[in-house]
């Protein structure tokens, strides 16, 4: 592999004025407990695609502003946002896939991506991202650090969550400021991760989302870093070949990245705390 990329690239060092220090973030495969049907227990929708959500063409977005939308009496509208479609907007229309146990389950599941469904009899299922509805993604982290609840240091995955379980009804109006809403499909469960953006299966440790209006899908990215351990207890170093493979609302910048760690428990603990500065070639 060396001398193949050796013979057949040149490498660049990639230099971003906004952001010297680089900043790359990790994300995983998220597994939650669901249910086929609504029952007791599990009230919260998750939605396949509807058909009234369009993507829109250049000309349309150049004069709405919108990357997506939906057609009202004529006129291109935006989507419904986060809050009206959790109290009901798409109700009684067939777009139910499952039912999950908790709204940030939901949620977290949106800001991943993608993730395991495990039903009582112990079945499993993959969702896959089917489309977004083109509203603007806000971080509720950098909410709850604007507010003061937390630091932006002590901010992880892991707190944003144990702050939510002990704040459920002040967690659901949080959640309801990030307006942008995932849709997804049904898929098995592989050897692999989902597909990405690519529409190829995610590799641990070796894919790499990026900003796609500076990126191509399929660069060889190298990285030099360093990432926490599961334990968040020490840092390793991270100096390997990755691949761009996915992309992501709140991935924007030039040495902007945000790597695949897979599923499991320690891939949430290290996608979780990931906030490093490094360098991409």
């Amino acid at each position: 592999p060396q001398r193949f990329f050796e013979r057949n690239f040149a490498a660049f060092s990639v230099k971003d004025p906004m952001r010297p220090e680089g900043l790359f973030t990790g994300y995983y495969e998220p597994e939650v407990e669901g249910s086929r049907v609504q029952a007791p227990g599990y009230p919260v929708p998750v939605y396949r695609k509807p058909d009234d959500l369009v993507a829109l063409s250049e000309q349309q977005q150049q004069t709405t502003g919108m990357t997506y939308g939906r057609v009202v009496n004529g006129d291109i509208v935006p989507y419904h946002t986060r809050q009206e479609i959790e109290v009901g907007a798409l109700s009684g229309r067939g777009l139910e896939i499952l039912w999950l146990k908790d709204w940030s389950d939901a949620f977290f599941l949106q800001v991943q991506g993608s993730g395991r469904v495990r039903f009582p009899d112990d079945s499993l299922i993959r969702l896959e991202y089917a489309a977004k509805s083109g509203l603007p993604y806000t971080s509720i982290g950098s909410r709850l650090v604007a507010r003061g609840v937390m630091s932006p240091q002590e901010m992880s995955m892991q707190v944003i969550r144990d702050w939510m379980n002990r704040h459920p009804e002040d967690a659901r109006y949080l959640m309801w400021e990030n307006q942008s809403f995932i849709f997804f499909r049904e898929t098995a469960v592989g050897d692999l991760g989902p597909n990405g953006a690519q529409q190829v299966p995610l590799t641990p440790g070796r894919s790499l989302a990026v900003d796609r209006s500076l990126w191509m899908l399929g660069t060889p990215v190298w990285l030099d870093m360093s990432v926490p351990s599961a334990d968040g207890r020490t840092m390793t170093e991270f100096r390997h070949l990755t691949i761009a493979q996915d992309t992501g609302s709140a991935i924007r910048g030039h040495v902007r990245g945000d790597v695949f760690w897979g599923a499991g428990e320690d891939a949430a603990l290290i996608a979780g705390r990931m906030k490093s500065a490094g360098s991409m070639t």
